[in-house]
């Protein structure tokens, strides 16, 4: 697959007469047709996420073999990207922080990370909790922006049950690019924190409450019925997708940044 740079390289070969436009096309799909995949036992590893994406393929541990998710995580090393595993269970970690002695475990956000680039880029994304039940959540969505490399500031404990917790936290949130908000039970804390700044709100519901909060089902339609114009949703209990979604947003502004 080809990056942008080699293919502004060949548009601009064929531009100025260097290169045939036939030549240029049997070359396209030549590349097209070469995409590259990693065929293992259990999984077909997609390595050219990171040109077609921008980040690598993420494995999702759970259901899958211990020695699967080693496999994975070695084939993306070994391929020069990053990886992130999550929802990894006690074995698979341990498997994974034995074999790859920089790899990070997070037993609390259930996530095991290795970032083979460490530079952090110019942007801050912010995670904020309502309730310390929500945290495991939480820390899945901080995992995977650390992963994406985009410095994060972690909020816990600032629900709509308190709610002066959340205007003394402000500094620590108002100018970010980009902001996960995860909460349970009637799933209030978005629509607030989306009345405080100017920028997106992915919301995160969580299968924290009682009975009639049917497992993040109720916290879930109170995200989506937000009245905070600023506010987008996620599916319930899922701090990756919410990270990677905010991430994708700020690292956009990185791009800008960088460019300027």
């Amino acid at each position: 697959m080809w990056n942008d740079t080699q293919l502004t390289t060949l548009l601009e070969q064929v531009r100025v007469g260097e290169t045939d436009p036939t030549e240029a096309l049997r070359r396209l799909k030549e590349s097209a047709r070469a995409i590259p995949t990693k065929f293992l036992d259990e999984a077909a590893i997609d390595l050219d996420r990171v040109a077609r994406c921008g980040y690598a393929e993420v494995i999702y541990a759970e259901g899958k073999s211990t020695e699967t998710v080693v496999d994975i995580f070695k084939t993306l090393l070994e391929n020069g990207q990053d990886a992130l595993a999550t929802r990894v269970n006690d074995e698979q970690a341990h498997a994974l922080t034995e074999k790859f002695s920089d790899a990070i475990h997070h037993s609390q956000g259930r996530t095991v990370r290795l970032n083979q680039n460490k530079d952090p880029r110019p942007t801050k994304v912010a995670v904020i909790a309502a309730g310390t039940t929500d945290l495991p959540v939480a820390w899945e969505a901080v995992e995977t922006l650390r992963w994406m490399r985009l410095p994060t500031d972690l909020i816990a404990d600032v629900g709509v049950a308190g709610p002066q917790r959340l205007p003394s936290q402000l500094d620590r949130f108002q100018e970010a690019d980009a902001i996960v908000v995860v909460a349970g039970m009637e799933g209030a804390l978005p629509s607030v924190v989306g009345g405080y700044v100017s920028c997106p709100i992915v919301a995160v519901p969580t299968s924290v409450g009682y009975g009639a909060n049917f497992e993040g089902l109720a916290a879930l339609l109170s995200m989506m019925n937000s009245c905070a114009s600023n506010v987008t949703v996620v599916n319930i209990d899922s701090g990756f997708k919410g990270g990677y979604v905010a991430g994708m947003i700020a690292g956009r502004m990185a791009d800008l940044r960088e460019q300027s």
